[in-house]
């Protein structure tokens, strides 16, 4: 796996499908960096991490999380620094940990193979709450680079965040765009919402969770037309 410079701020770690392990991303100012996204396990953080240090940049200070799903957040305990996220993205996030507390993690590795790949070997399933907690929309200025941290509607979850990177003209989508993830389906009206909200933002790039980064048309052509 190597890291991909996508612009003059960002970098990112590929998604894989095997393990299905979302693109990690890395957008680094002159003050300090942050990370989109905490991984789907300690492994995938180490991975990531491993690849930061080869290319000589620094860990990222805060990692902001794009929504609760397991492959995008069980790396959480982790991460260098602190984490970010919505408040609707720390409610699952607790209501995963108080099931698998009183469960044990049998539902959690029936998931999928992928879930049992990335914990194969009796691997510890950890499950930790962000550190900071926003609402709506922010802004983090990393040093002549600002981060817009934005929730919307999606119809793939009900807690999606996006996060917007304006010097270069960047949009990480996260999974927000894909199918409802319990039933398969798209709800027309949140696609129309988060289609708004895209084109609100005006991005030239998109990257979406599982996919290599797109011009921002061919996000809202997948989006709307299904």
């Amino acid at each position: 796996m190597e890291l991909k410079k996508l612009s003059e701020h960002i970098w990112y770690m590929p998604f894989e499908s095997e393990r299905d392990r979302p693109n990690l991303g890395y957008v680094k100012g002159d003050s300090w960096s942050l990370a989109i996204d905490a991984g789907h396990s300690d492994n995938h953080v180490k991975e990531f991490y491993a690849l930061l240090k080869a290319a000589g940049l620094p860990l990222p200070s805060l990692t902001v999380l794009t929504h609760w799903h397991w492959d995008h957040t069980f790396g959480m305990h982790a991460v260098n620094g602190l984490t970010l996220a919505n408040e609707k993205t720390n409610k699952h996030l607790l209501e995963c940990r108080q099931k698998i507390e009183a469960n044990g993690t049998s539902g959690f590795l029936a998931i999928d193979e992928s879930v049992r790949k990335e914990y194969a070997g009796g691997k510890k399933v950890v499950v930790t709450l962000a550190d900071m907690l926003f609402s709506g929309e922010m802004t983090l200025d990393l040093g002549n680079c600002k981060v817009q941290v934005i929730q919307s509607e999606a119809p793939h979850t009900d807690d999606s965040t996006l996060v917007y990177i304006a010097e270069d003209k960047v949009l990480f989508l996260g999974d927000s765009p894909y199918d409802e993830f319990k039933t398969g389906e798209k709800d027309a009206s949140r696609c129309q919402k988060l289609a708004d909200r895209i084109r609100a933002i005006n991005p030239e790039t998109c990257v979406e969770g599982h996919w290599e980064p797109v011009e921002t048309d061919d996000t809202l052509n997948d989006l709307l037309n299904f």
